[in-house]
């Protein structure tokens, strides 16, 4: 999960690029970057941290132009330490280009060894945004004709792409001298969005993950980019799109709704806070039918995402609710930061309960999903400190049983608590005294409910069905090995056989 953003204005982008980050901020805190254009010339400015930190007043001046791209950085390949890994990502053949990238590709192995042996060219770290990056340009320079390139040989290049790269992307990218381009890979996982808005100066237009990028900044949303499709923009303004994909199809990943999007974004024509009112309904219904046994005297949130479940959840029941939970906005989101050790201790600084609302009283907690359990384990364990008689449970997603591949940080199954384990041990093992979890077909109909022409989703991380090409449990143990063993990561291994092979040869 990352958040991507571009923008081709009729004044400085700089600021426009930095605002619109900031909107996206919930979607990776490791690292923040933006790049410009003047012309044929590129300016960037990346690094580790928030984009307040990233970004000071010298480094704004240094990125001149009417045109650029932004990335905030959450990793699920490559270091999260490595500045070298922040993007976006540059290359200077053909033409430069740079690239922002969201998702995850699962065979960008295999194309790194493609690249190096057939392609000539060389990826310098261990992200599989460079490796599209790469994959892009070559294609770009596969079709281009003498120094030019026109609009059909860029269409014709993503195409490439979408035959090449398998696995999950939502891209923005500028080629220089030409414009800005966009595309989404042809099952629609991770989501991109666009507007425009007209100024005295002409029409500008903005890409983003959410669109409360756009919203925030005056920009009207048009519609999301739709699976295969890719955008362009010239340097000029003018706006071309065209569908890449031979057989494109949308599954939007059922996460965005449940946890990872902001309750104010429209993501593929659906608002995000609907389909959360809806969740806490069908959990509410879930309970009432089957769980009449349970003495609630109040219904309390777990800042922030599922607060639309809890209260629409507690009205459906006809119980209290309450705020019980005090929240340090200044702490990071705990699911997305690395080191487990650093998830349970930040957990405390992260929530403070608030005593009056616990003492005595059978607690109803919610909560989005429940991943590694860390967080819920030690909320229950605060509730009953603050008081409460009994502490409830209640997840509006599914249970979390497989990895994620396709861009969010569920890489192995020995890290998520619902794996090998029954709804009562993992309630056991968060301390709570009962633990309800909504079911998959309850959470589709949250959404499908508002638009019933969206029938599939990305849902691998509750079923195990990966829809973007063939995952193996080879795959999966290989990716499992890498995050228990991060000293030395595949890519490493890969490209130091290769290079044994070719000397041989």
């Amino acid at each position: 999960m990352c958040g991507i953003l571009g923008v081709v204005a009729r004044s400085p982008a700089n600021q426009l690029l930095y605002d619109g980050l900031l909107m996206l901020q919930h979607r990776g805190q490791d690292a923040a970057g933006i790049v410009t254009a003047q012309g044929n010339s590129f300016h960037m400015h990346k690094g580790l941290g928030l984009v307040r930190d990233v970004f000071r007043t010298r480094d704004m001046r240094a990125l001149p132009g009417y045109m650029g791209i932004g990335h905030v950085r959450y990793p699920t390949a490559g270091s999260s330490t490595s500045p070298a890994e922040a993007q976006p990502f540059y290359v200077n053949s053909p033409f430069g280009i740079v690239l922002a990238h969201n998702g995850n590709l699962t065979n960008a192995e295999t194309l790194n060894q493609e690249l190096f042996l057939a392609d000539r060219r060389h990826v310098n770290t261990h992200s599989d945004s460079e490796v599209l990056l790469n994959v892009l340009a070559h294609e770009l320079q596969e079709r281009a004709v003498g120094y030019q390139l026109d609009l059909a040989e860029i269409f014709s290049a993503v195409a490439g792409v979408h035959e090449r790269c398998q696995g999950a992307y939502a891209v923005i990218a500028m080629i220089a001298g030409y414009g800005l381009l966009a595309f989404r890979d042809p099952y629609g996982i991770r989501p991109l969005v666009f507007g425009s808005v007209e100024t005295d100066a002409g029409t500008e237009y903005m890409v983003a993950s959410e669109s409360v990028a756009l919203d925030t900044l005056g920009f009207r949303l048009i519609r999301d980019v739709a699976p295969g499709e890719a955008i362009f923009i010239d340097m000029e303004g003018h706006f071309y799109s065209h569908q890449c994909a031979a057989l494109p199809s949308l599954n939007p990943c059922i996460f965005e709704y449940v946890y990872l999007a902001r309750p104010d974004s429209m993501l593929d024509g659906i608002s995000v806070y609907e389909t959360r009112l809806n969740m806490g309904i069908n959990l509410a219904d879930k309970i009432s039918t089957s769980m009449q046994h349970l003495d609630i005297d109040v219904v309390i949130p777990i800042p922030e995402s599922s607060r639309p479940s809890a209260m629409q959840l507690a009205n459906r029941l006809g119980i209290s609710f309450r705020e019980g939970f005090v929240k340090n906005r200044y702490v990071g989101r705990t699911f997305i930061m690395p080191g487990q050790q650093q998830r349970r201790k930040s957990v405390r600084q992260k929530l403070n309960a608030i005593e009056i609302e616990f003492r005595g009283k059978n607690i109803l907690l919610v909560d989005d999903s429940i991943v590694r359990g860390t967080t819920s384990r030690e909320i229950v364990q605060m509730a009953r400190e603050a008081g409460a008689n009994k502490v409830y449970f209640a997840s509006a997603a599914p249970p979390v049983r497989f990895p994620n591949v396709y861009g969010i940080d569920m890489p192995t199954r020995q890290e998520l608590i619902a794996t090998d384990r029954t709804d009562e041990e993992i309630c056991r093992e968060i301390g709570a005294d009962y633990l309800v979890y909504q079911n998959l077909d309850a959470l589709r109909q949250a959404i499908t409910q508002i638009d019933p022409q969206i029938r599939h989703f990305e849902t691998s991380c509750f079923d195990g069905r990966y829809i973007a090409g063939n995952i193996t449990q080879e795959y999966l143990c290989r990716i499992e090995s890498q995050r228990n063993n991060p000293g030395l990561s595949q890519g490493e291994r890969t490209t130091q056989l290769d290079l044994a092979l070719l000397s041989t040869d």
